[in-house]
């Protein structure tokens, strides 16, 4: 029990910087439920007239209690440009998911089978980025491996016929990969 309540302790304590951290991030003017953003004093100015076309590739599936890392990475990036003064108009963003990051696309019903009855938290999210123009990808092979069919994916994500062919075309349209 003492070595419990040792690690116990521990942890609590190891957390408390890192939420006191997060209380520094707020709501963003585009995406509010999720996408949060920190202000900073940047040194490397950015110029209202600047133009993104960013494509952020994942295969990494979200726990089913939080929101896909890479969607909530896409709604931060357009919050932090709309913020510092960037017009949305000239945010292009791109989504290509494969593997089992696909799943956090799909309707609650068919995630639901997957996930032991657990909703899918992203439904919300993808919905917004897409009312917003993100556009999101599948993987085709990935979806035909899981079982994954267009009637499946949430309104508005698209197939493609590959992650890899999804790439390269974006990339060949101008959009610059993140890392993941």
């Amino acid at each position: 029990m003492r070595i419990f309540l040792t690690a116990l302790a521990v942890s609590l304590l190891g957390a408390t910087p890192a939420m006191a951290q997060m209380s520094k991030f707020h709501p963003g003017p585009v995406f509010s439920d999720f996408g949060k953003i920190a202000p900073v004093e940047s040194d490397l100015p950015i110029p209202k007239d600047s133009v993104f076309k960013l494509l952020f590739d994942s295969n990494a599936a979200s726990d089913p209690a939080t929101l896909n890392r890479i969607i909530d990475r896409a709604a931060r990036f357009i919050n932090m440009q709309v913020e510092a003064g960037v017009p949305e108009a000239n945010i292009h963003v791109a989504i290509v998911l494969h593997g089992p990051a696909a799943y956090d696309v799909t309707k609650d019903d068919f995630y639901r089978t997957r996930h032991d009855g657990k909703p899918n938290l992203n439904v919300h999210a993808v919905s917004e980025l897409i009312a917003h123009g993100v556009q999101i990808y599948v993987c085709g092979q990935s979806a035909t491996a899981m079982d994954i069919g267009k009637d499946k994916l949430l309104p508005g994500v698209k197939m493609a016929l590959s992650a890899m062919t999804a790439d390269a075309l974006l990339q060949q349209q101008g959009y610059t990969l993140i890392p993941s």
